[in-house]
């Protein structure tokens, strides 16, 4: 549709409000000397009319549940929103405005997401991501508004906002996002284009040539055409009414100018990405009837006006405490459950649920964590479940998972289609949404497509759940562009990402325990598509040791050499043990599924696993060996991958690439010679 007016009706006040934003962000880039500059000049008059007039937000609350998400997908416009939350009065002082893109600031170069609440929903950066964040919570307030309002009460009831540029809509990951948005109906999603045609190239023209009404429409969205320069806030206005009533996402295509105003760089790559330039500056301030001579300056008018939204915002909360408050004593169980998942209390006995697995069974870790989530999910009402289209291969639908869907949004297992990269982003913004928390699965080797998603969830802490089976070249015959070979060391690499790769059914079963009760980020569970022995815990609980990191399955006293192991190959290092003891050779035999978790244990914990007056150690695992070393020492011998895999049966590639109880035992026995001769000299 589109949408235009030839009378811009605006008040001086707004239009000072206006200018006061563009010059709030331009002058913070310039005392930077860092950012970008032209994206939130040309993208203030709509902020501030969203803001000002739609936005439903509590300032002095950020987390007050009831309020319209704001996403700034184009990150890089950062300035725009700190030029926005501190007119608005939100904890965002001039000083930290001053302070853009400095050490320790309240104001960094991209939004980033701060878990006890600072206005930025999300951690937006690496473009597209922001979008696909909004998606996830538009799926998360649909299914919880269907989970709790009853009786006309309605205690969740909020639109998501995001304000997208042409990179972000450049990127793959939009279009994964918005296909699924479209087909799920997500009509509390509104999406601003800030069509301003520039990117640090240059014109889009270079290489962004498609029709993105189009492009959208056929995702079945509802898309709205506001034209001009940017300042039509009357079109613009309508463009979100009509938005608020249709059962589409919405797409306004607002056509806006790069660094507007500026006698010589509107509409230029140079407005992108570098400061405008004090005199540049000085030349756009007298042109809209602002002192030259001043920086960061707000006039009290505007200041009074903006600062309206702590009483507006205040106001409405206040309302929706009252809601709240008659919905408790009508629904007194489910406005616990609501109080419940705002805390992030986990309302049920986790180890009351788990499943046992037998010694002796063969289970794949894949499996068992199926198991588990049969036995668990059904009493964990807000956590939803999904898969990039492998859930039979992934065992993540747990049994009586209703599909989420346009016309059951009480459902609460996403097909996320073969879309791995936007699913990881979704599930972020489903695990922010403030109750709801995701998981998430596919095959280990796409967690390739998933890294950036992985990587703004780790940074972030967000407490996504994502769930990676077909661990190794134990998958066969799909071959080497589907076993995993360097994807272990590539996750581990990631700062405050916990990876679990678990060794049988029993050590799944305690990874899931310790995730649902880990809250400080993301992790990672590395299952196994083959069968695994049950092992005899011999010496130590696994349910009681998983979340150290790292435990002595079997031990022995003054042992000759350590077999450290982690997943599918632990049992391989179980029957090595066996067949070294028959020789007189003593092992200890140690699971360490999740290195970071052993990290963070105390020396002296650490050293009661790692003996280390045993100097002979041996690490089995079917990835690469990067980052072994830490644990081996300068003497240890990795047993692994070197190469990528092959196409064959998954035990014949474990044999052919000498990943093996043999092999191992091979190796031990020789470095314990070569070790007994070093003595002897």
């Amino acid at each position: 549709m589109n949408v235009s007016t030839k009378d811009i009706s605006s008040t001086k006040l707004d239009e000072l409000c206006i200018q006061t934003i563009r010059f709030l962000a331009a002058d913070a880039v310039e005392k930077a000397n860092s950012g970008h500059p032209g994206m939130p000049m040309a993208m203030a008059p709509a902020a501030y009319t969203l803001w000002t007039k739609h936005l439903r937000h509590n300032p002095a609350n950020p987390k007050w549940h009831n309020r319209d998400r704001f996403i700034l997908s184009a990150g890089h416009g950062s300035a725009l929103l700190y030029a926005l939350m501190h007119l608005n009065g939100y904890d965002i002082s001039l000083e930290d405005i001053k302070n853009f893109r400095q050490w320790a600031s309240k104001t960094p170069g991209h939004p980033e997401y701060n878990p006890a609440g600072s206005g930025a929903e999300v951690t937006t950066g690496p473009l597209g991501q922001g979008l696909a964040n909004a998606v996830g919570m538009a799926i998360a307030e649909k299914y919880t508004a269907n989970y709790f309002n009853r009786d006309g009460l309605p205690i969740i009831d909020y639109k998501i906002y995001t304000v997208v540029g042409d990179g972000c809509l450049e990127e793959g990951i939009s279009s994964e996002a918005c296909s699924l948005a479209g087909h799920l109906g997500l009509n509390n999603l509104i999406v601003i284009y800030d069509d301003n045609r520039i990117t640090i190239d240059g014109d889009t023209q270079l290489c962004f040539t498609e029709n993105i009404v189009k492009r959208f429409e056929s995702y079945n969205w509802n898309v709205e055409v506001v034209a001009g320069d940017g300042n039509d806030m009357v079109a613009f206005e309508k463009a979100l009414n009509n938005a608020k009533n249709t059962d589409k996402p919405t797409l306004i295509k607002l056509r806006t100018h790069i660094a507007f105003g500026s006698p010589n760089k509107q509409d230029t790559a140079a407005a992108h990405g570098a400061p405008l330039g004090e005199d540049e500056i000085r030349l756009i301030k007298e042109k809209f009837g602002f002192d030259p001579d001043k920086s960061f300056h707000i006039p009290p008018e505007v200041a009074a006006h903006m600062q309206k939204a702590l009483q507006k915002g205040s106001q409405a909360e206040a309302k929706w405490d009252e809601i709240f408050a008659k919905y408790a004593k009508q629904h007194p169980q489910l406005a616990k459950q609501f109080n419940e998942a705002a805390s992030g209390k986990l309302s049920v006995n986790i180890d009351a649920l788990l499943p046992k697995f037998e010694t002796g069974k063969a289970v794949a870790t894949r499996k068992a964590s199926g198991m588990v989530l049969d036995a668990v999910m059904p009493e964990l009402p807000m956590i939803l479940g999904g898969s990039a289209d492998l859930t039979s291969s992934n065992n993540t639908k747990f049994t009586g998972a209703k599909d989420f869907q346009k016309n059951t949004p009480n459902g609460r297992y996403i097909y996320y289609g073969v879309r791995e990269h936007a699913m990881g982003a979704i599930m972020n913004g489903i695990s922010v949404s403030g109750l709801t928390r995701a998981y998430g699965g596919t095959f280990f080797v796409f967690s390739d497509y998933m890294r950036p998603a992985i990587r703004v969830a780790a940074l972030s802490k967000y407490p996504s759940i994502f769930v990676f089976t077909h661990d190794s070249i134990g998958v066969g015959e799909d071959g080497p562009t589907h076993q995993p070979v360097e994807h272990l060391a590539a996750l581990r690499a990631i700062p405050n990402l916990i990876v679990l790769r678990p060794a049988d059914a029993n050590e799944t079963a305690a990874a899931w325990k310790f995730t649902l009760n880990y809250k400080d980020g993301p992790v990672a569970l590395i299952l196994t598509r083959q069968s695994l022995p049950v092992l005899k815990q011999t010496q130590l609980d696994t349910a009681a040791n998983i979340d150290k990191g790292a435990y002595v399955l079997i031990k022995n006293e003054k042992p000759d050499v350590l077999l450290i192991a982690t997943g599918s190959e632990v049992s391989l290092a179980v029957d090595a043990c066996e067949k070294l003891a028959k020789e007189n050779i003593k092992a200890c035999v140690i699971s360490m599924p999740s290195w970071k978790l052993f990290e963070k244990q105390t020396k002296e914990y650490q050293d009661s696993v790692l003996l280390p007056n045993v100097k002979v150690r041996i690490a089995v695992e079917a990835g690469i060996e990067q980052g072994w070393r830490k644990w081996l020492g300068e003497n240890g011998v990795f047993i692994g991958m070197s190469s990528f895999g092959a196409s064959a049966p998954g035990n014949v590639c474990f044999e052919k690439f000498g990943i093996t109880s043999e092999k191992t035992v091979e190796v031990a026995k020789k470095i314990i010679k070569k070790s007994e001769k070093d003595k002897a000299k």
